[in-house]
């Protein structure tokens, strides 16, 4: 059935309208990005085609798009570059939204703050990401530096790139975080040798290294505070 032929409280233009954005399902939001659909299917329909490639049938966890390519986009009938382009922005535009408006202002008292900032951008990563928050004498962030880029289930982590950037600014404190792509927080081996190194460096050259943390999905570790 073509949008124009449902009756005007079920079109998804007109249901957000009378009745606000919380009232459409997932198919019927993506349906008002995608605008048309094709002579044969619905742009409802066409949209329900996208949530189908969620490969974990188990969830109507959305966080999938974030990893589907333009191409796997534009394999879907009815979606053409234009429109793969679209929802990669929207995409995008989601994870940007759900990072803090002004990371400077914010003061780091626990691991949680930590988490708090960091995991809704590294929680849809599929490659380890670290990065190191740079911190004045108050736990005032100055500035947040990746450090490294790995693979599915490792990231080389270097004291001297831990450190460099709080070198350069004469920085007192700094903390370690990276993400674990599977979703587990569980410290590794590596994890600790690494924090042990870091540590050990950061000493030598006077900066406190107050915490390595590891970010999941939805959880988080701290290494030093299960020392």
């Amino acid at each position: 059935m073509k949008i124009k032929e449902l009756p005007l409280s079920e079109r998804p233009y007109e249901k957000l309208e009378m009745y606000g954005e919380t009232s459409l399902s997932n198919a019927e939001l993506l349906a008002i990005i995608i605008k048309t659909g094709t002579k044969e299917e619905s742009s409802v329909a066409i949209a329900q085609k996208i949530l189908n490639l969620n490969k974990n049938t188990n969830t109507k966890d959305l966080r999938f798009l974030q990893e589907i390519s333009l191409e796997e986009f534009m394999q879907v009938k009815g979606i053409g570059k234009v429109k793969a382009l679209q929802l990669k922005a929207i995409c995008e535009l989601t994870k940007r939204i759900s990072r803090p408006i002004d990371i400077k202002k914010n003061i780091i008292k626990t691991p949680k703050d930590v988490a708090n900032l960091l995991m809704p951008e590294l929680k849809y990563e599929k490659r380890e990401i670290a990065k190191v928050i740079i911190l004045n004498t108050k736990n005032v962030i100055l500035r947040i530096v990746n450090i490294s880029l790995g693979g599915s289930n490792f990231a080389c982590i270097e004291p001297k790139d831990v450190l460099t950037e709080a070198i350069k600014i004469q920085a007192p404190k700094i903390i370690l975080v990276h993400n674990h792509p599977s979703g587990d927080a569980t410290p590794s081996k590596s994890d600790y040798n690494v924090t042990d190194r870091v540590y050990d460096a950061a000493q030598l050259l006077g900066i406190e290294l107050l915490d390595h943390i590891v970010l999941g999905d939805g959880e988080y570790e701290s290494l030093l505070r299960k020392k």
